[in-house]
């Protein structure tokens, strides 16, 4: 096989990797929602707060996304971010929003209320494959794929929850949208040769993404094991620290590299 062969399907190996979880999830068939997914460990109550710590470690997504979009959003234009902005700016106002919208879900857990959780994470997911595409594999900034991502989050939600009313909801495009950055972002950054920080960065951050999905299966067995705290509070924790690294590297990348200045240009 001649090195020409080998990197068109190395440039095909994401959508190849696409194509397959789409065909093996139609193969499956309809992903349901557990039936007891809403009895969370959590019982506790403080100040008078319902499942307070499920609530209350929501608190991070906030504070993260607004810092990322103080520190980017002056910086949009910048070389290191500019491509990616569109995207990284879904991903920022998708955290946010998850504060808001698990918060709400987590005072009384129910299918109407974690369409406001699941919304924002989906808008978060879609934020983040823009972003890092846009940059490493389009190299223009990520308006349209931004929306049309965003689109598919929309849609995702909606699919599991108007599919659920008529008694089967279906979590596939849902829970493809999570898995494909798990899967897509290091390997775009590997085959079209992003910074090696990045790919530290990135990949940590997607690695405790993955630790913090395994706690959230896990929600009854770590406070059974910890005593102190479920696992579904230890993957708001962990995923609100994924996400700060993937946030913080952005900032990173902007106070590392200075803006290039075109000569006889003045900087804006």
């Amino acid at each position: 096989m001649n090195q020409g062969l080998l990197s068109r399907l190395a440039a095909r190996l994401p959508l190849i990797i696409t194509v397959a979880i789409v065909v093996l999830m139609l193969a499956y068939g309809v992903i349901e929602q557990p039936a007891n997914y809403h009895d969370f460990a959590d019982r506790a109550t403080w100040a008078g707060v319902p499942h307070a710590a499920d609530v209350f470690s929501n608190f991070g997504f906030a504070i993260i996304g607004i810092w990322g979009w103080w520190q980017l959003s002056p910086q949009r234009a910048h070389p290191a971010i500019r491509a990616g902005w569109f995207g990284y700016r879904l991903l920022l106002v998708g955290l946010i929003l998850t504060a808001a919208g698990s918060t709400y879900y987590h005072l009384a857990p129910d299918d109407y209320r974690l369409v406001w959780d699941r919304l924002p994470i989906a808008l978060a997911c879609a934020g983040l494959l823009a972003g890092v595409r846009a940059e490493t594999v389009a190299r223009y900034d990520a308006r349209l794929e931004a929306a049309v991502l965003a689109l598919l989050a929309v849609l995702s939600v909606a699919w599991w929850y108007f599919t659920g009313l008529q008694g089967q909801g279906d979590l596939r495009p849902y829970l493809l949208l999570q898995v494909l950055p798990i899967l897509l972002v290091p390997l775009w950054q590997a085959l079209h040769g992003s910074d090696a920080g990045d790919r530290g960065w990135f990949g940590a951050a997607l690695a405790i993404y993955v630790v913090a999905k395994l706690a959230e299966l896990n929600d009854h067995e770590f406070l059974a094991a910890a005593g102190l705290v479920s696992g579904h509070t230890v993957k708001h924790l962990l995923a609100t620290l994924a996400a700060a690294l993937i946030v913080g590297r952005l900032v990173g990348r902007t106070r590392q590299h200075s803006p290039v200045v075109e000569p006889g240009s003045r900087p804006a």
